[in-house]
């Protein structure tokens, strides 16, 4: 087992018209994260890809290309690829019963019915990785349908604090591989 290799996943679905949605905002994460490294994605075949040194750690970040209920394909490729712990993967993804804007950092558990961590969870045969669960809340009005509301644009209140609730979530990510790298103490992250 190589504790070196951490694996941040963005959950979220491609394509132009799920960009700014409420269910892409692992992706929106990631993309920021990768901003502030100076990373551009790489494309591959299902996935996009990119991955950093920094000094003893590999970081590597991963945007499943496939949908939502595909994501655990890219995941399984890249964990046999750099013969990753399950242990030292974080996934970002979107969390309904949440308020908008709590962000909760956990291991292990169910999927709660998030066809991303079920595909995951059922490809890599674990569920005994990490999770940053991003709350988005649920639908004010009861006649909106879940999947009609997670494939929804932000309104205009929540996109105005979405700049700080994502530079938050990236400081958890941090916080994330400094405590699980025991010789990460010695060692300063970059600033983000």
């Amino acid at each position: 087992m190589n504790l070196e290799h951490f694996l941040l996943v963005g959950l979220g679905n491609p394509g132009k018209k799920y960009t700014n949605t409420r269910h892409n905002i692992g992706f929106i994460v990631l993309d920021e994260l990768l901003k502030d490294y100076n990373l551009s994605w790489k494309e591959e075949k299902k996935y996009f890809y990119q991955k950093i040194k920094i000094e003893n750690l590999t970081l590597h970040f991963l945007k499943p290309m496939e949908y939502m209920n595909l994501s655990g394909n890219a995941v399984l490729e890249i964990l046999q690829l750099y013969k990753i712990a399950v242990k030292n993967i974080l996934v970002v993804h979107d969390e309904i019963d949440f308020p908008f804007g709590k962000m909760k950092l956990k291991l292990g558990g169910g999927h709660a019915g998030h066809n991303g961590l079920k595909d995951i969870i059922q490809k890599i045969s674990s569920n005994d990785f990490y999770r940053l669960r991003f709350g988005i809340g649920r639908p004010e009005n009861k006649d909106i349908e879940i999947a009609d509301y997670v494939l929804s644009n932000f309104n205009e209140q929540e996109k105005q604090e979405l700049p700080k609730l994502i530079q938050k979530a990236k400081e958890k990510l941090l916080e994330w591989i400094k405590n699980l790298n025991s010789t990460s103490k010695s060692q300063e992250l970059p600033q983000i």
